[in-house]
């Protein structure tokens, strides 16, 4: 609960809880998800939960928040991924998401092992024009971890951050500046809603561009990006909890041929 407690005391993580509960904004949480959401904030058991886990290891809050089974922890990186990508077309240029790199002709010069040399990598978003001029360009890559996990609990939270800023710095930071010639940011986050500093830097850097486009004030777009940022984190937490792993009970139609719709509703071409 210790644990819990600082992960919610993190700014951002707790915006859920003060957010007018708006349908339209996309902030508001059903009765269950709510309840959910209390949970994952005081470390309590979820209510309703199944023994085991598809994957068929036990269910917990720590495991299901990692366990690859169904493929949620991707939804939940590609969802902060889309979000960020969507905003950065309103201020910068040449907005794709999963660039390729540029391959790599001498491995060898690469002073750390760690460094990602394979042929055909990508990282999660490329844009012109963020931190420097409109031809300058930036990559970033994002990352989702469990803060519950083993191999993250036994770490204070500040030292989690900074380690898991080191691996993507290890692995993307020299070929983004020798072999693409650009700059790179890695986006680090927790699951329960906390930001490591250059997330917290890049948001804020994101913020300020939208509130010169928009004639908004900064510091309300940037309370607004929190929160988009926030609820998107703790739905795909809940996600992971009440998600199906499996397509064991889910309901599956087959499509009918299509010569016979065609024949018996006289579809014309």
């Amino acid at each position: 609960m210790q644990r819990a407690v600082k992960l919610a005391s993190v700014k951002g993580a707790s915006n859920w809880l003060t957010t007018l509960p708006l349908n339209e904004h996309g902030f508001a949480l059903h009765k269950s998800a709510f309840q959910d959401a209390l949970a994952l904030r005081y470390s309590w058991p979820p209510l309703r939960t199944p023994t085991l886990c598809a994957c068929g290891a036990s269910f917990s809050v720590d495991h299901v928040l990692s366990c690859p089974k169904g493929g949620l922890p991707s939804l939940r990186h590609n969802e902060i991924r889309d979000l960020t990508a969507t905003l950065l077309t309103e201020v910068c240029s040449q907005v794709c998401t999963e660039p390729e790199l540029q391959p790599v002709h001498n491995p060898d010069e690469f002073h750390l092992s760690t460094s990602n040399t394979q042929e055909g990598a990508r990282l999660d978003i490329a844009m012109n024009g963020f931190w420097g001029s409109r031809s300058e360009r930036c990559f970033i890559d994002v990352r989702v971890f469990n803060p519950l996990a083993p191999s993250n609990s036994s770490s204070s939270l500040s030292s989690t951050f900074k380690k898991h800023e080191n691996i993507k710095r290890q692995a993307y930071g020299q070929r983004i500046r020798e072999v693409e010639h650009a700059s790179f940011t890695p986006i680090i986050m927790s699951a329960t809603g906390g930001l490591a500093h250059e997330a917290i830097v890049f948001y804020k850097r994101l913020a300020s561009l939208l509130s010169a486009k928009w004639g908004d004030e900064y510091s309300v777009v940037l309370g607004w990006l929190r929160c988009c940022l926030g609820f998107s984190l703790l739905r795909s937490a809940i996600q992971c909890i009440r998600g199906a792993r499996s397509s064991i009970g889910a309901y599956t139609r087959a499509p009918p041929p299509m010569d016979l719709v065609q024949v018996e509703s006289h579809l014309s071409e």
